[in-house]
């Protein structure tokens, strides 16, 4: 019997795992300067946790049970697992919170493809505690600087607003709104022409339909539609932040009303990142704003305004593979201590310490055993190692450089 992961799952050899770091802890360390924190929450939830207010649907959850009949799940995203943390054991918290993830997430599929992927890696931040125009300048401006940390140029980011479609939708009758909801987000323009509708309304619902394109050309349209007060404000809002956006100039901007995530607890500025380089748009992230989320952990139901994205490490990856920028190859040690008898055995790992108390990074590795001189040469060689010491039985160390 061959043994194999289990479905859906995978392993990542260590030549995957250097690049996947590589991507990570550039991530990281743009995290850090804008002054976020990495918060760790539990694999595991509660399914209760992960189906508050509807956010999550439920089949995409890997369900497990423990002895004592609670309904777990792993967790299919990090944003209700650290809306739930923050809420219940960081009460005291001074907000805002800058909070940022690298974590592997898990989603069922129900695609008929043979073991399709299940285990996914993101990285993410969460800025909890602040709404307005600044704070989602903050979270768009750092997925920019994340993107450029990676070298990536080839990139746009497609910018909706989940408060102003789910307002817009809420003038259709209350039996077909879900039916108009979906078309639009399917760009399903037959269904559209199809449904009930007075003629005002199907010609408000493809107006929806084509709210996408130049801000200029979107703002103006939307503006065009009989708003209420309230929703003159959300627009006037969001051409605030696309202002701002612009006048930075750091990636094209493609707004798009139409735009309604598959998760459902958003309620301001929704968007994705996408790639322009392949002849396949890849979507390389998401996120958006969820004033409500924390609200339902939260003991007395305080809303307490959050917004945030998760980037994904696979389909990162999948995009610098081409660019020559991820690590080609393992790091190489740089030296192999060799005792040369075996009362030069504890000489040889005293030495091989020493050459590790460098305040640089210095990799340094112990010959086993079992092997002629000419041998140890060749995996030396074959390992890219630089220097072999061959350690005397007096303690005296003899250096060979190799390259």
């Amino acid at each position: 019997m061959v043994y194999q992961p289990a479905a859906g799952a995978r392993d990542l050899l260590p030549l995957d795992v250097e690049k996947k770091r590589w991507i990570e802890d550039r991530l990281q360390q743009v995290f850090h300067r804008w002054g976020y924190h990495r918060i760790i929450t539990s694999t595991l939830e509660r399914m209760d946790t992960l189906m508050a207010g509807e956010a999550i649907q439920r089949q995409m959850v890997i369900q497990l049970q423990n002895g004592e009949d609670d309904e777990l799940g792993l967790r299919p995203e990090l944003t209700a697992s650290i809306a739930r943390t923050v809420v219940t054991r960081m009460a005291n918290a001074t907000y805002p919170q800058r909070l940022y993830y690298n974590a592997n997430v898990f989603r069922r599929t129900w695609e008929s493809r043979h073991n399709r992927q299940q285990e996914f890696y993101q990285a993410g931040v969460e800025l909890l505690g602040a709404g307005g125009l600044l704070a989602n300048a903050e979270v768009l401006l750092l997925v920019a600087d994340c993107l450029a940390a990676l070298g990536l140029r080839e990139w746009h980011l497609i910018l909706g607003e989940a408060g102003i479609t789910r307002s817009l939708l809420s003038a259709f009758p209350a039996n077909l709104q879900d039916k108009v909801r979906s078309a639009i987000a399917h760009l399903d323009r037959i269904t559209i022409d199809t449904l009930p509708l007075s003629d005002k309304l199907r010609d408000r619902a493809r107006t929806m339909l084509d709210l996408r394109g130049p801000s200029t050309d979107v703002l103006q349209k939307v503006s065009s539609l009989d708003l209420d007060e309230e929703q003159r404000e959300a627009v006037n809002n969001l051409k605030c932040l696309v202002e701002l956006l612009e006048s930075e100039k750091k990636f094209p901007l493609i707004l798009d009303l139409s735009l309604i995530q598959t998760i459902d607890y958003y309620t301001g500025i929704v968007f994705e990142v996408v790639n322009d380089t392949e002849s396949q748009a890849r979507v390389l992230g998401r996120g958006g704003r969820y004033d409500q989320l924390l609200g339902l952990y939260h003991p007395q139901g305080e809303n307490i305004p959050g917004i945030g994205f998760g980037l994904s490490i696979e389909d990162l990856y999948q995009v610098l593979l081409s660019t020559q920028q991820l690590p080609q190859a393992t790091p190489t040690s740089d030296w192999l201590v060799v005792p040369e008898t075996a009362s030069a055995n504890a000489f040889a790992f005293a030495y091989a310490q020493k050459l590790r108390d460098s305040t640089d990074l210095v990799r340094v590795e112990i010959d086993l055993g079992g092997r002629d001189a000419d041998a140890i040469r060749q995996y030396a060689s074959d390992r890219g190692i630089a220097q072999i010491v061959w350690m005397k039985a007096d303690g005296s160390p003899k250096i060979e450089p190799l390259r």
